[in-house]
């Protein structure tokens, strides 16, 4: 037995496709939907995040108000350009790329974007939104991951999802999404304080694993038959890529796709549905105003 491979990519670009066809139509009443992506610094990671979301701005027929911002920038002065594009009735979502340098309070910086242009998913106001189950904008990475679950007909309605990481920005609204009414899953969300990880992964229907540690599961946690979704994204060292390293996921892809029914790549796999939904959000702002 070998896993279904999920492309991620060309789920992804179905989604953008679907937004791009919605884009010309509401370039026809004159809104041009506006994205501006905030980079403050030069992290080679946030480079390389910053750039694929600037390229499916562009595929998207979006208008792209992209800020590159140096290290320096004071948190004052970062607060003061949200406050613009807060105001600027023409930008219809703002996200700033995470991490920030130390000396700027990302939570302080998440909050003070307008909810209604914050197409990251991230404010409280939104989270609060997801958590009573009202519509809002949802997190990029989980709302893609359950775009991902349903294009593969991956039933989650009384399944076992297990959620490997408890972080704001995946594990915890990946849980909240589960469980509402719409995918009526049953979740459990296991973390670095969980006593023997394999007894919890091996009963998931669904593992979902968003540790930020690579090999975090391996073919013996995985129940056969299982779907895995892997969201992490660890730069390895590699001498023989151009790039100086190669990237692999949470999960132990060669030996634990021989045992589950589905598995997510990487990259390949989770990475461009994140960008997707992103786009998806811009175009909902768009059309709300």
């Amino acid at each position: 037995m070998s896993a279904v491979i999920i492309d991620g990519n060309a789920i992804a670009g179905q989604v953008k496709s679907d937004v791009a066809e919605k884009v010309l139509k509401l370039k026809e009443k004159g809104i041009v939907p506006c994205l501006a992506v905030i980079l403050v610094g030069s992290d080679p990671a946030s480079l390389s995040y910053v750039a694929g979301k600037r390229k499916a701005l562009a595929q998207a027929g979006m208008e792209d108000r992209s800020l590159e911002l140096p290290e320096s920038t004071t948190e004052q002065e970062l607060l003061s350009i949200i406050n613009q594009l807060n105001n600027d009735k023409t930008v219809h979502g703002i996200l700033v790329q995470l991490p920030l340098p130390s000396h700027i309070n990302a939570e302080i910086i998440t909050n003070a974007i307008s909810p209604a242009k914050d197409v990251d998913g991230f404010h409280p106001y939104n989270i609060g939104k997801m958590f009573s189950g009202k519509k809002g904008f949802l997190p990029c990475t989980p709302h893609g991951i359950c775009v991902l679950l349903k294009t593969m007909n991956i039933k989650t309605d009384g399944a076992h999802v297990v959620v490997v990481g408890r972080s704001n920005i995946v594990g915890k609204p990946m849980a909240l999404l589960l469980v509402q009414k719409e995918y009526n899953a049953t979740v459990t969300i296991c973390h670095t304080g969980t006593k023997n990880l394999a007894d919890y992964t091996r009963t998931a229907d669904i593992l979902i694993v968003a540790s930020g540690h690579v090999n975090t599961v391996t073919k013996d946690m995985v129940k056969p038959g299982a779907a895995v979704i892997d969201v992490g994204v660890n730069r390895i060292p590699d001498n023989s890529k151009k790039s100086g390293f190669h990237l692999c996921g949470d999960v132990d892809f060669e030996g634990v796709k021989e045992v589950a029914g589905y598995i997510t790549p990487v990259p390949r796999g989770v990475g461009p549905m994140t960008i997707a939904m992103l786009i998806y959000n811009t175009l909902e702002a768009a059309e709300s105003v």
